[in-house]
């Protein structure tokens, strides 16, 4: 017996036989010389294969739409853009005449040169993307050389079974057998990924980012898997098999419980309300936000839109993206963070510029000011979507009143180049600003007089607060929320925003975090926003308490002198009131 922890991707428990799905390493793309004459017919191969490809593509979308609601189908619509992207067009063309090989081997270059890129980088969402870059690419490289298909088929499976591989493509997930795969472990992936994202529409358990799962487990060996916990067991003894039955019974007791509190306020016993958010990086992720009670969008990441082929999003991909999630969302409101690149973000031929410390560099706010044209194309995407539900603007890594005052400048621009071309736009819209640099809380009265609300970014605001890089693990630990000048910025930002009458949000991780919650609440905060599946207990929590105790709560904690005395409070707290279920 041998047990893997990776993530949990997909909840749910299931014992089965595995089936190591491998790559067929024999399958080798050709390559060869071509002559300059040759380059027009190379060409019109790729174009009919491009043609083929989004047939294909086509296909798969309206099938995911008829198998799983728009937005998991949606994932396939971005494939299609991609294979449609004239930029992208115009590197393949570029290739085949740069390096006179075949159009075969010039796709998997330029694609495996971007999937290298963007598995380079240090934000999950970006390595993300380079599975959906290895899917296209592959779709295409198969149209050219069948010969080049390097899977077995998952669509017409003899058993049930745990499927086990080193990484799924979105296009192998949608097409596997879904009455017989009980469960997926994989090498890579993260909680956010497309194949976790499917796996959560089909009710598969999932565990992702196992490292070298695929490599120990053998065709036909039994597997326990927890998609909660996110443990994966080889050959269980009949004891783990017997406990994860009992798990299964507590866990569907517990789901059952939860979902009781979906139409429920978020309401303290003494008659406190907040509100509680999701963070959504794809559009897909909003149906699962509804599912698990948001009551809006609190962090729309924008920057899935500029991890293309192209360097940036057009207008029309943006002002759809935008739509998409207003529409699923109905008049709750949707926050759209504008777009939060450079730092640890670099999109590979984005920036030009090297940096010695990216992430008190050109990013963020910063770069978007910079290049105020690409700004305005966002600003006016956003607002014409804003048409189509309740959408809101917020502005990350601000610093001084200054950066606001520019892009809300820019912002009447936008607005008045889309009056001029006749585009329907929201006449009003807020915007507020994300509170994630120590001169930010520290001028919060200021900055709040041009805010209609804040968001507190807590992932920065402690990184830059304690100088402690979050990557470095050498001095992460330093990283923590309980550091008393912590708890002075989050105090200090949360009353001045009461104090201007606006509401102060929180959109770092630390919302999300039940042993935090109670602090939080102490604290004065108004709004949560977080991983849509850790609504449930963020809201049982605060269900469970008073909010007279949470401030007693927090008093105590912001007379903590220490890291340890202030988590030693917080302890003491949850241990005596049993308020974290």
């Amino acid at each position: 017996m041998k047990t893997f922890t990776g993530i949990p991707a997909s909840s749910g428990l299931a014992i089965g036989k595995a089936l190591v799905y491998a790559e067929d390493e024999n399958s080798e793309i050709p390559r060869f010389s071509i002559t300059r004459a040759e380059i027009s017919s190379e060409w019109k191969r790729l174009q009919k294969a491009l043609a083929k490809a989004v047939s294909e593509l086509t296909a798969l979308h309206e099938r995911a739409g008829r198998e799983m609601n728009r937005e998991q189908a949606d994932i396939f619509q971005a494939h299609l853009l991609m294979l449609e992207d004239d930029e992208f067009h115009g590197q393949l063309k570029e290739g085949l005449k740069k390096n006179l090989k075949n159009i075969e081997w010039v796709v998997e270059n330029i694609c495996g040169e971007m999937r290298q890129k963007l598995m380079a980088l240090p934000d999950p969402i970006f390595r993300e993307r380079a599975v959906d870059i290895a899917d296209v690419s592959h779709r295409i490289i198969h149209c050219l050389y069948p010969a080049a298909q390097t899977r077995s088929v998952l669509a017409e499976l003899n058993e049930d079974v745990i499927l086990v591989a080193h990484d799924l493509m979105p296009s192998d997930t949608l097409t596997l057998d879904k009455s017989r795969v009980k469960g997926i472990a994989l090498d890579e992936g993260s909680g956010t990924c497309h194949t976790a994202i499917l796996a959560r529409a089909f009710n598969i358990p999932a565990v992702l980012g196992l490292s070298l799962v695929s490599r120990e487990v053998k065709n036909g060996e039994m597997i326990a898997l927890n998609g909660s916990t996110g443990t994966v067991t080889v050959n269980p003894d009949r004891q783990t098999v017997e406990s994860q039955e009992n798990e299964r019974k507590i866990q569907n007791k517990q789901i059952d419980e939860l979902s009781a509190l979906r139409e429920l306020p978020a309401e303290t016993t003494d008659g406190r309300r907040v509100t509680l958010k999701a963070n959504i990086g794809l559009p897909e992720e909003a149906a699962g936000a509804l599912h698990y009670g948001a009551e809006g969008i609190g962090l729309y990441r924008s920057e899935f839109l500029f991890i293309g082929p192209g360097r940036d999003a057009g207008e029309e991909i943006q002002f759809l993206a935008y739509s998409q999630v207003l529409k699923i969302m109905g008049k709750l409101p949707v926050t759209i963070r504008t777009v939060d690149l450079g730092g640890d973000k670099v999109i590979p031929g984005f920036q030009t510029t090297s940096e010695k410390n990216p992430l008190l560099g050109w990013r963020a706010i910063r770069l978007s000011l910079a290049s105020p044209e690409l700004f305005k194309v966002q600003l006016r995407a956003i607002l014409r979507a804003g048409v189509s539900g309740n959408a809101r603007i917020m502005f990350p890594m601000i610093s001084g009143i200054e950066e606001v005052e520019q892009a809300l400048a820019l912002l009447d621009e936008a607005r008045a180049e889309c009056v001029k071309k006749g585009q329907p736009c929201a006449e009003t819209i807020e915007t507020g600003v994300m509170i994630e640099i120590p001169s930010a809380a520290a001028i919060a009265d200021i900055l709040a007089e041009k805010s209609a609300f804040f968001s507190i970014g807590t992932n920065d605001l402690i990184q830059y607060s304690l100088a402690v890089d979050r990557g470095n693990e050498k001095v992460g630990y330093l990283g923590d929320y309980h550091h008393p000048a912590v708890l002075r910025f989050l105090r200090h930002t949360i009353d001045a925003a009461h104090k201007q009458g606006i509401k102060a949000a929180m959109c770092g991780e630390l919302a999300g975090d039940p042993s935090a919650t109670a602090l939080l609440l102490g604290l004065g905060l108004d709004e949560f926003s977080m991983t849509a599946s850790a609504i449930p207990r963020i809201k049982k929590i605060i269900r469970g308490t008073s909010l007279e105790s949470c401030k007693k709560l927090a008093a105590e904690a912001l007379n903590g002198r220490s890291i340890a005395e202030v988590r030693a409070v917080v302890q003491a707290w949850t241990a005596d009131s049993e308020k974290i279920p």
